[in-house]
Protein backbone atom coordinates (compact mmCIF):
# COMPACT_ATOMS: atom_id res chain seq x y z
CA UNK A 1 0.00 0.00 0.00
CA UNK A 2 1.27 3.46 -0.83
CA UNK A 3 2.00 5.96 1.96
CA UNK A 4 -1.12 7.86 3.04
CA UNK A 5 -1.32 11.67 3.15
CA UNK A 6 -3.34 12.89 6.13
CA UNK A 7 -5.34 16.08 6.27
CA UNK A 8 -8.07 17.55 8.51
CA UNK A 9 -11.44 16.63 7.04
CA UNK A 10 -14.43 18.96 7.03
CA UNK A 11 -15.91 17.08 9.97
CA UNK A 12 -12.83 17.74 12.08
CA UNK A 13 -11.74 14.10 11.98
CA UNK A 14 -8.49 12.77 10.60
CA UNK A 15 -9.37 10.89 7.39
CA UNK A 16 -7.00 8.97 5.07
CA UNK A 17 -6.71 10.34 1.57
CA UNK A 18 -4.62 7.67 -0.22
CA UNK A 19 -4.40 7.01 -3.93
CA UNK A 20 -2.64 3.83 -5.09
CA UNK A 21 -1.13 4.80 -8.40
CA UNK A 22 0.97 2.54 -10.63
CA UNK A 23 1.46 4.56 -13.80
CA UNK A 24 -0.66 7.20 -15.43
CA UNK A 25 -3.97 5.65 -16.47
CA UNK A 26 -3.13 2.30 -14.85
CA UNK A 27 -4.64 2.47 -11.39
CA UNK A 28 -7.88 1.69 -9.60
CA UNK A 29 -10.09 4.78 -9.19
CA UNK A 30 -11.31 4.76 -5.59
CA UNK A 31 -12.28 8.38 -5.39
CA UNK A 32 -15.23 9.25 -3.15
CA UNK A 33 -18.45 9.20 -5.16
CA UNK A 34 -21.89 8.76 -3.62
CA UNK A 35 -20.65 6.92 -0.53
CA UNK A 36 -18.12 4.72 -2.39
CA UNK A 37 -14.31 4.69 -2.47
CA UNK A 38 -11.79 5.34 0.30
CA UNK A 39 -13.96 8.16 1.71
CA UNK A 40 -16.25 5.54 3.21
CA UNK A 41 -15.48 3.52 6.34
CA UNK A 42 -15.85 0.11 4.66
CA UNK A 43 -12.94 -1.70 3.01
CA UNK A 44 -13.73 -2.92 -0.52
CA UNK A 45 -12.89 -6.48 -1.53
CA UNK A 46 -9.92 -6.22 -3.89
CA UNK A 47 -8.78 -8.85 -6.36
CA UNK A 48 -5.06 -8.30 -6.63
CA UNK A 49 -4.36 -10.76 -9.44
CA UNK A 50 -4.83 -9.51 -12.98
CA UNK A 51 -7.47 -11.49 -14.85
CA UNK A 52 -6.05 -13.18 -17.94
CA UNK A 53 -9.16 -12.80 -20.08
CA UNK A 54 -7.38 -13.37 -23.41
CA UNK A 55 -5.40 -16.47 -22.41
CA UNK A 56 -2.06 -16.79 -24.14
CA UNK A 57 -1.90 -13.63 -26.23
CA UNK A 58 1.21 -14.53 -28.23
CA UNK A 59 0.62 -15.65 -31.81
CA UNK A 60 4.13 -16.79 -32.71
CA UNK A 61 5.68 -20.28 -32.85
CA UNK A 62 4.71 -21.08 -36.46
CA UNK A 63 8.26 -20.74 -37.77
CA UNK A 64 9.66 -22.51 -34.71
CA UNK A 65 7.52 -25.52 -35.63
CA UNK A 66 8.34 -25.73 -39.32
CA UNK A 67 11.67 -24.03 -39.84
CA UNK A 68 15.08 -23.14 -38.49
CA UNK A 69 17.18 -20.03 -37.95
CA UNK A 70 20.66 -19.60 -39.37
CA UNK A 71 23.12 -16.69 -39.44
CA UNK A 72 24.20 -14.76 -42.53
CA UNK A 73 26.81 -12.07 -43.17
CA UNK A 74 25.53 -10.31 -46.29
CA UNK A 75 22.89 -7.85 -47.45
CA UNK A 76 21.04 -10.57 -49.28
CA UNK A 77 20.74 -14.34 -49.40
CA UNK A 78 20.85 -16.01 -52.82
CA UNK A 79 19.98 -19.60 -53.65
CA UNK A 80 19.42 -21.58 -56.81
CA UNK A 81 16.80 -24.18 -57.56
CA UNK A 82 16.92 -26.84 -60.25
CA UNK A 83 14.71 -26.51 -63.28
CA UNK A 84 12.58 -29.34 -64.59
CA UNK A 85 14.55 -32.19 -66.07
CA UNK A 86 12.28 -32.77 -69.07
CA UNK A 87 11.44 -30.29 -71.82
CA UNK A 88 7.81 -29.15 -71.99
CA UNK A 89 5.99 -26.06 -73.26
CA UNK A 90 2.66 -24.45 -73.94
CA UNK A 91 2.35 -22.51 -77.20
CA UNK A 92 0.13 -21.78 -80.21
CA UNK A 93 0.35 -23.73 -83.47
CA UNK A 94 -1.00 -23.47 -87.00
CA UNK A 95 -2.78 -26.79 -87.46
CA UNK A 96 -2.47 -26.59 -91.25
CA UNK A 97 1.30 -26.22 -91.38
CA UNK A 98 2.32 -27.54 -87.97
CA UNK A 99 4.36 -24.39 -87.37
CA UNK A 100 4.47 -23.25 -83.75
CA UNK A 101 4.26 -19.48 -83.61
CA UNK A 102 7.55 -17.75 -82.87
CA UNK A 103 7.58 -16.16 -79.41
CA UNK A 104 4.51 -18.09 -78.23
CA UNK A 105 6.36 -20.61 -76.08
CA UNK A 106 5.40 -20.41 -72.39
CA UNK A 107 6.79 -22.08 -69.28
CA UNK A 108 4.41 -24.82 -68.13
CA UNK A 109 4.86 -23.58 -64.54
CA UNK A 110 3.91 -20.04 -65.55
CA UNK A 111 1.58 -20.37 -68.52
CA UNK A 112 0.22 -16.86 -68.01
CA UNK A 113 3.70 -15.33 -67.87
CA UNK A 114 5.99 -13.89 -70.51
CA UNK A 115 7.17 -15.85 -73.53
CA UNK A 116 10.39 -17.80 -73.24
CA UNK A 117 12.98 -19.28 -75.59
CA UNK A 118 12.59 -22.93 -76.55
CA UNK A 119 15.20 -25.66 -76.98
CA UNK A 120 13.36 -27.99 -79.37
CA UNK A 121 15.69 -29.66 -81.90
CA UNK A 122 15.13 -31.43 -85.19
CA UNK A 123 14.66 -35.15 -84.87
CA UNK A 124 13.06 -35.00 -81.43
CA UNK A 125 9.78 -36.79 -80.77
CA UNK A 126 7.08 -35.00 -78.78
CA UNK A 127 3.67 -35.88 -77.47
CA UNK A 128 1.37 -32.96 -78.23
CA UNK A 129 -2.05 -32.01 -76.93
CA UNK A 130 -3.93 -29.83 -79.43
CA UNK A 131 -7.01 -27.90 -78.28
CA UNK A 132 -9.47 -26.46 -80.81
CA UNK A 133 -12.79 -25.38 -79.41
CA UNK A 134 -14.12 -28.11 -77.14
CA UNK A 135 -11.97 -30.83 -78.72
CA UNK A 136 -8.74 -31.89 -77.05
CA UNK A 137 -6.62 -34.31 -79.08
CA UNK A 138 -3.32 -36.00 -78.13
CA UNK A 139 -0.97 -36.84 -81.00
CA UNK A 140 2.60 -38.18 -81.27
CA UNK A 141 4.68 -35.86 -83.48
CA UNK A 142 8.22 -35.20 -84.60
CA UNK A 143 10.09 -31.90 -84.79
CA UNK A 144 11.03 -31.51 -88.47
CA UNK A 145 11.96 -27.84 -88.42
CA UNK A 146 13.67 -25.97 -85.58
CA UNK A 147 16.42 -23.36 -85.15
CA UNK A 148 19.84 -24.72 -86.04
CA UNK A 149 21.35 -22.90 -83.08
CA UNK A 150 20.20 -22.19 -79.55
CA UNK A 151 20.91 -18.53 -80.30
CA UNK A 152 17.79 -18.53 -82.46
CA UNK A 153 15.70 -20.44 -79.95
CA UNK A 154 12.99 -17.79 -79.85
CA UNK A 155 12.05 -18.74 -83.43
CA UNK A 156 9.53 -21.20 -84.76
CA UNK A 157 9.41 -24.98 -84.66
CA UNK A 158 7.54 -27.26 -87.03
CA UNK A 159 5.72 -30.44 -86.00
CA UNK A 160 4.55 -33.33 -88.14
CA UNK A 161 2.25 -36.01 -86.73
CA UNK A 162 3.20 -39.66 -87.22
CA UNK A 163 -0.30 -40.73 -88.29
CA UNK A 164 -1.32 -37.79 -90.52
CA UNK A 165 0.18 -35.42 -93.08
CA UNK A 166 -0.72 -32.41 -90.95
CA UNK A 167 -2.34 -31.83 -87.59
CA UNK A 168 -5.64 -30.75 -89.14
CA UNK A 169 -5.99 -34.08 -90.93
CA UNK A 170 -7.34 -35.39 -87.64
CA UNK A 171 -11.14 -35.23 -87.79
CA UNK A 172 -11.44 -33.31 -84.50
CA UNK A 173 -8.93 -30.59 -85.38
CA UNK A 174 -10.15 -27.58 -87.34
CA UNK A 175 -8.57 -26.98 -90.76
CA UNK A 176 -5.70 -24.49 -90.88
CA UNK A 177 -6.58 -22.78 -87.62
CA UNK A 178 -4.59 -21.42 -84.71
CA UNK A 179 -4.80 -23.80 -81.77
CA UNK A 180 -3.39 -24.09 -78.27
CA UNK A 181 -0.75 -26.79 -78.00
CA UNK A 182 0.98 -28.40 -75.03
CA UNK A 183 3.90 -30.69 -75.68
CA UNK A 184 6.78 -32.50 -74.05
CA UNK A 185 9.79 -34.28 -75.56
CA UNK A 186 9.66 -38.08 -75.43
CA UNK A 187 12.90 -38.88 -77.23
CA UNK A 188 14.18 -38.77 -80.82
CA UNK A 189 14.00 -40.71 -84.11
CA UNK A 190 16.81 -40.65 -86.69
CA UNK A 191 17.31 -42.55 -89.91
CA UNK A 192 20.28 -44.74 -90.79
CA UNK A 193 23.54 -43.03 -91.65
CA UNK A 194 22.36 -39.56 -90.58
CA UNK A 195 24.22 -36.95 -88.60
CA UNK A 196 23.79 -36.74 -84.84
CA UNK A 197 21.72 -34.31 -82.83
CA UNK A 198 22.50 -30.66 -83.44
CA UNK A 199 23.20 -28.41 -80.46
CA UNK A 200 23.11 -29.45 -76.83
CA UNK A 201 20.75 -28.66 -73.99
CA UNK A 202 22.19 -26.74 -71.08
CA UNK A 203 20.63 -27.17 -67.63
CA UNK A 204 18.20 -24.43 -66.74
CA UNK A 205 19.47 -22.15 -63.99
CA UNK A 206 16.99 -20.51 -61.65
CA UNK A 207 18.25 -18.11 -59.03
CA UNK A 208 16.24 -16.53 -56.23
CA UNK A 209 17.15 -14.02 -53.56
CA UNK A 210 15.77 -12.22 -50.55
CA UNK A 211 17.14 -9.51 -48.29
CA UNK A 212 16.68 -8.91 -44.58
CA UNK A 213 14.75 -6.10 -42.99
CA UNK A 214 15.60 -4.35 -39.72
CA UNK A 215 12.88 -4.66 -37.10
CA UNK A 216 12.89 -2.36 -34.06
CA UNK A 217 10.88 -1.63 -30.93
CA UNK A 218 11.35 0.17 -27.62
CA UNK A 219 9.92 0.33 -24.11
CA UNK A 220 10.50 3.17 -21.68
CA UNK A 221 9.52 3.99 -18.09
CA UNK A 222 10.45 6.89 -15.83
CA UNK A 223 12.79 6.34 -12.92
CA UNK A 224 10.03 7.19 -10.43
CA UNK A 225 7.67 4.53 -11.76
CA UNK A 226 10.41 1.89 -11.68
CA UNK A 227 10.64 2.31 -7.90
CA UNK A 228 6.87 2.47 -7.33
CA UNK A 229 4.96 -0.58 -6.15
CA UNK A 230 1.41 -1.27 -7.28
CA UNK A 231 -1.52 -3.19 -5.87
CA UNK A 232 -2.09 -5.35 -8.96
CA UNK A 233 -0.21 -8.65 -9.06
CA UNK A 234 0.94 -8.91 -12.65
CA UNK A 235 1.15 -12.01 -14.81
CA UNK A 236 2.92 -11.45 -18.09
CA UNK A 237 3.45 -13.58 -21.19
CA UNK A 238 7.17 -13.68 -20.45
CA UNK A 239 6.73 -15.28 -17.02
CA UNK A 240 7.13 -12.07 -15.01
CA UNK A 241 5.15 -11.64 -11.77
CA UNK A 242 5.01 -9.38 -8.75
CA UNK A 243 3.73 -5.89 -8.00
CA UNK A 244 5.97 -3.76 -10.22
CA UNK A 245 3.95 -2.73 -13.24
CA UNK A 246 6.93 -1.84 -15.39
CA UNK A 247 8.00 -5.49 -15.34
CA UNK A 248 4.77 -6.45 -17.04
CA UNK A 249 5.02 -3.65 -19.60
CA UNK A 250 8.63 -4.50 -20.41
CA UNK A 251 7.84 -8.23 -20.67
CA UNK A 252 4.80 -7.62 -22.88
CA UNK A 253 6.87 -5.40 -25.15
CA UNK A 254 9.44 -8.17 -25.56
CA UNK A 255 6.83 -10.84 -26.33
CA UNK A 256 5.08 -8.50 -28.76
CA UNK A 257 8.41 -7.88 -30.49
CA UNK A 258 9.05 -11.63 -30.74
CA UNK A 259 5.70 -11.96 -32.50
CA UNK A 260 6.70 -9.12 -34.83
CA UNK A 261 9.81 -11.11 -35.79
CA UNK A 262 7.53 -13.82 -37.15
CA UNK A 263 4.76 -11.66 -38.59
CA UNK A 264 7.26 -9.45 -40.44
CA UNK A 265 8.63 -12.35 -42.48
CA UNK A 266 5.21 -13.96 -42.99
CA UNK A 267 3.46 -10.83 -44.25
CA UNK A 268 6.56 -9.20 -45.76
CA UNK A 269 6.37 -7.82 -49.30
CA UNK A 270 9.26 -6.90 -51.58
CA UNK A 271 9.26 -3.18 -52.29
CA UNK A 272 7.76 -2.39 -55.68
CA UNK A 273 8.91 0.47 -57.89
CA UNK A 274 5.28 1.57 -58.08
CA UNK A 275 4.83 1.60 -54.30
CA UNK A 276 5.01 4.72 -52.14
CA UNK A 277 7.45 3.22 -49.60
CA UNK A 278 10.86 4.53 -50.54
CA UNK A 279 14.27 5.47 -49.19
CA UNK A 280 15.14 4.74 -45.59
CA UNK A 281 11.50 4.23 -44.57
CA UNK A 282 11.60 0.58 -45.58
CA UNK A 283 13.36 -1.82 -47.92
CA UNK A 284 10.81 -4.64 -48.02
CA UNK A 285 11.39 -8.39 -47.94
CA UNK A 286 9.69 -11.35 -49.56
CA UNK A 287 7.42 -12.95 -46.97
CA UNK A 288 5.87 -16.40 -46.83
CA UNK A 289 2.54 -15.45 -48.40
CA UNK A 290 4.13 -13.47 -51.24
CA UNK A 291 6.62 -16.26 -51.98
CA UNK A 292 3.86 -18.86 -52.27
CA UNK A 293 1.67 -16.61 -54.41
CA UNK A 294 4.54 -15.79 -56.75
CA UNK A 295 6.22 -19.21 -56.98
CA UNK A 296 3.89 -21.72 -55.34
CA UNK A 297 0.39 -23.17 -55.56
CA UNK A 298 -2.67 -21.02 -54.90
CA UNK A 299 -6.04 -22.60 -54.10
CA UNK A 300 -9.23 -20.59 -54.30
CA UNK A 301 -11.97 -20.62 -51.66
CA UNK A 302 -13.88 -23.40 -53.45
CA UNK A 303 -12.14 -26.06 -51.37
CA UNK A 304 -13.83 -24.79 -48.20
CA UNK A 305 -17.27 -23.89 -49.52
CA UNK A 306 -18.99 -26.77 -47.69
CA UNK A 307 -20.13 -28.43 -50.90
CA UNK A 308 -20.31 -32.18 -51.34
CA UNK A 309 -17.38 -32.13 -53.76
CA UNK A 310 -14.89 -30.85 -51.16
CA UNK A 311 -13.00 -34.14 -51.28
CA UNK A 312 -12.83 -33.92 -55.07
CA UNK A 313 -11.46 -30.38 -54.71
CA UNK A 314 -8.80 -31.68 -52.35
CA UNK A 315 -7.93 -34.43 -54.81
CA UNK A 316 -7.27 -31.70 -57.37
CA UNK A 317 -4.64 -30.37 -54.99
CA UNK A 318 -3.07 -33.83 -54.77
CA UNK A 319 -2.79 -33.91 -58.55
CA UNK A 320 -0.99 -30.58 -58.44
CA UNK A 321 1.40 -31.93 -55.82
CA UNK A 322 2.09 -34.88 -58.14
CA UNK A 323 3.22 -32.38 -60.78
CA UNK A 324 5.63 -30.77 -58.32
CA UNK A 325 8.04 -32.42 -55.88
CA UNK A 326 5.51 -34.99 -54.61
CA UNK A 327 6.73 -34.64 -51.02
CA UNK A 328 4.96 -37.30 -48.98
CA UNK A 329 4.54 -35.54 -45.62
CA UNK A 330 2.91 -32.12 -45.41
CA UNK A 331 1.58 -29.86 -42.68
CA UNK A 332 -1.62 -27.82 -42.88
CA UNK A 333 -1.89 -24.63 -40.84
CA UNK A 334 -5.50 -23.48 -41.07
CA UNK A 335 -7.91 -20.92 -39.68
CA UNK A 336 -10.95 -22.13 -37.78
CA UNK A 337 -13.38 -22.27 -40.70
CA UNK A 338 -10.93 -24.15 -42.94
CA UNK A 339 -10.06 -26.56 -40.14
CA UNK A 340 -13.72 -27.37 -39.55
CA UNK A 341 -14.24 -27.78 -43.29
CA UNK A 342 -11.48 -30.38 -43.33
CA UNK A 343 -13.06 -32.17 -40.37
CA UNK A 344 -16.42 -32.26 -42.13
CA UNK A 345 -14.82 -33.46 -45.34
CA UNK A 346 -12.97 -36.27 -43.56
CA UNK A 347 -15.94 -37.22 -41.41
CA UNK A 348 -18.05 -37.77 -44.50
CA UNK A 349 -15.39 -40.09 -45.92
CA UNK A 350 -14.73 -41.96 -42.66
CA UNK A 351 -15.94 -45.54 -42.36
CA UNK A 352 -16.73 -44.96 -38.68
CA UNK A 353 -18.77 -41.89 -39.40
CA UNK A 354 -22.33 -42.19 -38.07
CA UNK A 355 -25.00 -39.49 -38.06
CA UNK A 356 -22.39 -36.76 -38.27
CA UNK A 357 -20.11 -38.00 -35.49
CA UNK A 358 -16.76 -39.67 -35.43
CA UNK A 359 -15.84 -42.01 -32.62
CA UNK A 360 -12.24 -41.88 -31.55
CA UNK A 361 -11.76 -41.11 -27.86
CA UNK A 362 -11.65 -43.55 -24.94
CA UNK A 363 -11.32 -46.79 -26.90
CA UNK A 364 -13.67 -45.56 -29.61
CA UNK A 365 -16.71 -45.84 -27.33
CA UNK A 366 -19.65 -43.70 -28.40
CA UNK A 367 -21.04 -43.86 -24.84
CA UNK A 368 -18.01 -42.17 -23.29
CA UNK A 369 -16.83 -39.46 -25.66
CA UNK A 370 -16.96 -38.27 -29.24
CA UNK A 371 -14.01 -37.01 -31.23
CA UNK A 372 -15.29 -34.66 -33.94
CA UNK A 373 -11.87 -33.62 -35.19
CA UNK A 374 -8.92 -35.07 -37.05
CA UNK A 375 -5.24 -34.34 -36.41
CA UNK A 376 -3.90 -36.17 -39.43
CA UNK A 377 -4.97 -38.20 -42.40
CA UNK A 378 -3.61 -39.96 -45.48
CA UNK A 379 -4.96 -39.49 -48.97
CA UNK A 380 -3.42 -41.20 -51.95
CA UNK A 381 0.30 -41.39 -51.25
CA UNK A 382 0.39 -38.27 -49.07
CA UNK A 383 0.27 -37.78 -45.30
CA UNK A 384 -1.19 -34.56 -43.91
CA UNK A 385 -1.02 -33.22 -40.37
CA UNK A 386 -3.28 -30.28 -39.63
CA UNK A 387 -3.59 -27.79 -36.84
CA UNK A 388 -5.17 -24.45 -36.06
CA UNK A 389 -2.97 -21.45 -36.77
CA UNK A 390 -3.70 -18.93 -34.04
CA UNK A 391 -2.34 -16.11 -36.17
CA UNK A 392 -5.19 -16.59 -38.64
CA UNK A 393 -7.83 -16.66 -35.89
CA UNK A 394 -6.79 -13.96 -33.43
CA UNK A 395 -8.89 -10.79 -33.44
CA UNK A 396 -5.76 -8.65 -33.17
CA UNK A 397 -3.92 -10.26 -36.11
CA UNK A 398 -4.99 -11.90 -39.41
CA UNK A 399 -8.34 -12.86 -37.89
CA UNK A 400 -9.27 -9.17 -37.88
CA UNK A 401 -8.76 -8.55 -41.62
CA UNK A 402 -9.77 -12.06 -42.75
CA UNK A 403 -13.29 -11.69 -41.42
CA UNK A 404 -15.63 -10.80 -44.26
CA UNK A 405 -12.78 -10.26 -46.75
CA UNK A 406 -13.32 -11.32 -50.37
CA UNK A 407 -9.84 -10.38 -51.65
CA UNK A 408 -6.58 -11.02 -49.83
CA UNK A 409 -8.00 -13.45 -47.28
CA UNK A 410 -5.72 -16.31 -46.18
CA UNK A 411 -7.47 -19.44 -44.88
CA UNK A 412 -4.33 -21.53 -44.43
CA UNK A 413 -1.09 -22.79 -45.90
CA UNK A 414 0.33 -26.18 -46.80
CA UNK A 415 3.99 -26.57 -45.86
CA UNK A 416 6.09 -29.57 -46.92
CA UNK A 417 7.75 -31.38 -44.02
CA UNK A 418 11.13 -31.96 -45.57
CA UNK A 419 14.61 -30.63 -46.18
CA UNK A 420 16.70 -29.72 -49.18
CA UNK A 421 20.42 -30.29 -49.68
CA UNK A 422 22.37 -27.09 -50.37
CA UNK A 423 26.01 -26.03 -50.35
CA UNK A 424 26.82 -23.73 -47.45
CA UNK A 425 29.77 -21.47 -48.30
CA UNK A 426 30.38 -20.65 -44.65
CA UNK A 427 30.71 -24.30 -43.63
CA UNK A 428 32.25 -25.39 -46.91
CA UNK A 429 30.05 -28.46 -47.28
CA UNK A 430 26.57 -29.65 -48.23
CA UNK A 431 23.99 -29.46 -45.46
CA UNK A 432 20.28 -30.21 -45.15
CA UNK A 433 18.03 -27.24 -44.57
CA UNK A 434 14.27 -27.04 -44.11
CA UNK A 435 12.40 -25.74 -47.12
CA UNK A 436 11.32 -22.88 -44.86
CA UNK A 437 13.92 -21.17 -42.69
CA UNK A 438 14.97 -17.77 -41.34
CA UNK A 439 18.33 -16.11 -42.00
CA UNK A 440 19.46 -13.42 -39.56
CA UNK A 441 22.45 -11.06 -39.71
CA UNK A 442 25.29 -12.08 -37.41
CA UNK A 443 29.08 -12.00 -37.26
CA UNK A 444 31.82 -12.10 -34.63
CA UNK A 445 31.36 -8.36 -34.14
CA UNK A 446 27.57 -8.26 -33.75
CA UNK A 447 24.76 -10.80 -33.48
CA UNK A 448 21.51 -9.23 -34.70
CA UNK A 449 19.29 -12.27 -34.27
CA UNK A 450 17.55 -10.73 -31.26
CA UNK A 451 19.35 -7.77 -29.71
CA UNK A 452 18.23 -5.92 -26.59
CA UNK A 453 19.98 -3.25 -24.56
CA UNK A 454 19.08 -0.77 -21.80
CA UNK A 455 19.86 2.94 -21.74
CA UNK A 456 19.03 5.72 -19.27
CA UNK A 457 19.79 6.45 -15.61
CA UNK A 458 18.02 3.47 -14.00
CA UNK A 459 20.43 0.83 -12.69
CA UNK A 460 23.78 1.16 -14.47
CA UNK A 461 23.42 4.71 -15.78
CA UNK A 462 24.32 5.33 -19.43
CA UNK A 463 22.81 8.80 -19.79
CA UNK A 464 21.44 11.68 -17.70
CA UNK A 465 17.80 11.14 -18.63
CA UNK A 466 15.62 10.04 -15.70
CA UNK A 467 14.11 6.99 -17.35
CA UNK A 468 14.88 3.46 -18.45
CA UNK A 469 14.71 2.64 -22.14
CA UNK A 470 14.76 -0.96 -23.35
CA UNK A 471 15.60 -1.28 -27.06
CA UNK A 472 14.95 -4.29 -29.29
CA UNK A 473 16.36 -4.95 -32.75
CA UNK A 474 16.60 -7.80 -35.23
CA UNK A 475 17.67 -8.07 -38.87
CA UNK A 476 16.28 -11.08 -40.70
CA UNK A 477 14.52 -12.50 -43.73
CA UNK A 478 12.70 -15.68 -44.68
CA UNK A 479 13.96 -18.17 -47.25
CA UNK A 480 11.24 -20.19 -48.99
CA UNK A 481 12.97 -22.88 -51.03
CA UNK A 482 11.06 -25.02 -53.54
CA UNK A 483 7.97 -22.83 -53.14
CA UNK A 484 6.23 -24.92 -55.81
CA UNK A 485 5.66 -27.52 -53.06
CA UNK A 486 3.82 -24.98 -50.87
CA UNK A 487 0.16 -24.03 -51.22
CA UNK A 488 -1.79 -21.04 -49.92
CA UNK A 489 -5.55 -21.33 -49.46
CA UNK A 490 -7.38 -18.17 -50.41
Amino acid sequence: MASANFSIGTSGLVSPNAIKQVTTGSYLDLASTAGQGWAQQYLPELYEAEIERYGDRTIGSFLRMVGAEMPMQADQVVWSEQGRLHIAYKATVNTGTGVITAGSFKDIDNQAGASIDHILREGQNVLAQVTTGSDVVVLPCQVVGAPSSNAAANGTATLKPYEYENLDDHASIATASTAVIKLFVTGSDFGKGTNGMTDAVQPEFKSFNNKPIIIKDKYEVSGSDVSQIGWVEISGEDGQNGYLWYLKAAGDTRKRFEDYLEMSVIEGVSKSTSGSVSGATGTGTEGLFQAIEDRGLVSDAGMFDGASDDLADFDTLLKELDKQGAIEENMLFLDRSANLAFDNMLAGANNYHSAGTNYGVFNNSEDMALNLGFNGFRRGSYDFYKTDWKYLNSKSSRGLVNEGATVGKVEGVLVPAGTSTVYDQGLGKNINRPFLHVRYRASEADDRKMKSWITGSVGAATSAIDKMEVHYLSERCLVVQAANNFCIFR
